[in-house]
């Protein structure tokens, strides 16, 4: 007799992916081959994402907005809940605080003691964006879960504008999901930057992080930046300047948990080019594609980091309007083992949006590496700084938050094969009518486009991508906005949003269970 046990087990393995979006289950040893499997992608019913605290400026003004693409049901859920929650705590540590742990005692009990803050944002339904906005730089984390039919897809957006200052700059971030482990190359601990590593905990229980930094000699040696204490339903940033007493222009930051897990971003200050979020890169690969450099981008600068133990020679490719061309003069970059490698790729577009793309100089040695560039725009007194790190492709799809009648451009880049996708424009956050346009990206180009507008628009939009053929195509939205003479701009990657997960299935033979 097999047990039905067995059934549970695999029914709960469903039940844990849809949730999680991952889940494994093993064969029994010496089982029955009355179980065939099968694989089938379930929507999530379970979705995280953590804004960080948005700045230090008592000048900035941030807006959110939240949105869960149409035409994915969350399982069986009929309903369900998406709501950015203020973090418990305070979401900020002093600048001199070396561990990043706050010591004032009174205001962490007067915390502890709060009441929860209704929503910041709360989204009631998929297919339009919901808003919410926050000001001055006492302005907390946010902490948001969506269940049930708004989880599958769920993004959020936090665009902060700060007018004047060192900080200043049109700041963006797609709100991420916690995590174990982070890279950030492009950091610095230059005295002309104030860069901060922020920290939110979205758990009950406390997690415990370190911050390792490296520079272009290698490990930047620092005992604060170990078991830094995330409290629960909290955040916590980190002046990375003061775990180290070297200044290094070109900084590669990781985080990881000990215990527990958080969401992690880096927010930059420049003295001349403002300020910007620098997001994690993705995971060390191979080849790794940076998508969505402005046409009249007046500086660019790679930032590269090999996390192995074997050294990292990469080709230089931009991908642009006509194909892929090697920048003259950039042809290539060494990354040693452990150390942070930077290159000057100057105006490296000249007047053609385009996106980098590094590939192994050996075909039969693939390094992985991360990376990221820091873009300029502007110059003099004028200039704007935004960070593109490499970035997963769409996949089925992507979507970004935050859109405007006028000052979005998308850019859509096909490394390999060529592709199709298609593009949509949801209602707007105070109406409108959704519209869809069909893009075809040639093999080894970037297309910029200005995205389709939705019909009657109020408010702000979403832009969804999705792949229809081809090959894999990589994303990103650059939001420009004139704020005194100066155009500040930022960019977001679209990674794929994970909105579906393929599950394991059993097909049972019901006899088994007789006596």
């Amino acid at each position: 007799m097999k047990s039905t046990s067995s059934l549970s087990l695999i029914a709960g393995a469903v039940a844990l992916a849809a949730v999680t979006g991952f889940a494994v289950l093993n064969e029994p040893s010496g089982g029955s081959t009355a179980e065939a499997r099968t694989a089938v992608r379930l929507p999530v019913e379970r979705t995280s994402l953590l804004c960080p605290a948005p700045g230090l400026s008592d000048l900035s003004e941030t807006a959110y907005t939240a949105f869960t693409p149409s035409g994915t049901s969350g399982g069986s859920a009929a309903a369900g809940t998406a709501e950015l929650l203020s973090s418990a705590k305070d979401g900020g540590t002093k600048a001199d605080d070396k561990s990043g742990k706050s010591d004032d005692k009174d205001k962490k009990d007067k915390e502890e003691k709060g009441k929860k803050d209704k929503p910041v944002v709360s989204l009631k339904e998929p297919g339009k964006p919901a808003t919410g906005e926050a000001s001055g730089a006492d302005s907390p984390a946010l902490i948001g879960t969506a269940t049930g039919r708004l989880a599958p897809g769920w993004t959020a957006q936090q665009t902060t504008t700060i007018e004047a200052g060192d900080g200043r700059g049109l700041l963006g971030i797609s709100c991420t999901a916690p995590d174990t482990d982070f890279w950030f190359p492009a950091a610095s601990t230059a005295k002309s930057r104030e860069d901060y590593v922020h920290l939110t905990n979205p758990d009950d229980t406390a997690a415990v992080a370190d911050i390792e930094l490296y520079g272009p000699d290698g490990s930047l040696k620092s005992d604060v930046g170990e078991g830094i204490t995330v409290p629960a339903g909290s955040g916590v940033r980190v002046l990375i300047s003061t775990l180290t007493s070297k200044a290094a222009d070109d900084v590669t930051v990781h985080v990881t948990t000990r215990t527990g897990r958080v969401g992690a971003a880096v927010r930059t200050a420049d003295d001349k080019t403002g300020s910007d979020w620098l997001t994690a890169s993705a995971e060390p690969a191979g080849t790794l594609v940076l998508p969505g450099i402005p046409a009249d981008a007046t500086s660019v600068r790679l930032v590269a980091f090999a996390p192995g133990d074997d050294d990292a020679d990469l080709d230089l490719k931009l991908l642009g309007k006509s194909g892929a061309v090697t920048p003259a003069g950039h042809e290539e970059l060494h990354v040693k083992s452990h150390m942070t490698a930077g290159m000057d790729l100057k105006d490296i577009t000249r007047g053609e949006a385009g996106s980098l793309m590094l590939v192994p100089s050996e075909k039969d040695k693939a390094t992985p590496v991360v990376a990221a560039l820091r873009v300029v725009r502007g110059k003099g007194d004028g200039q704007e700084v935004a960070y593109i790190p490499a970035t997963g492709p769409v996949g089925a799809r992507a979507t970004v938050a935050d859109n405007r009648s006028k000052g979005s451009v998308l850019s859509l880049t096909a490394p390999g094969a060529a592709a199709t996708v298609k593009v949509t424009a949801s209602a707007g956050s105070g109406g409108g009518t959704p519209v869809s346009k069909t893009y075809k990206i040639a093999a080894g180009t970037t297309t910029a486009v200005t995205p389709p507008v939705p019909k009657g628009l109020k408010g702000t939009y979403a832009l969804t991508v999705e792949t229809q053929s081809g090959g894999p195509v990589h994303a990103a939205r650059t939001l420009t906005e004139k704020v005194d003479g100066i155009q500040m701009f930022t960019v977001q990657t679209l990674p794929d949003d994970r909105g579906t997960v393929e599950v394991p299935t059993a097909r049972q033979d019901l006899s088994v269970l007789d006596d």
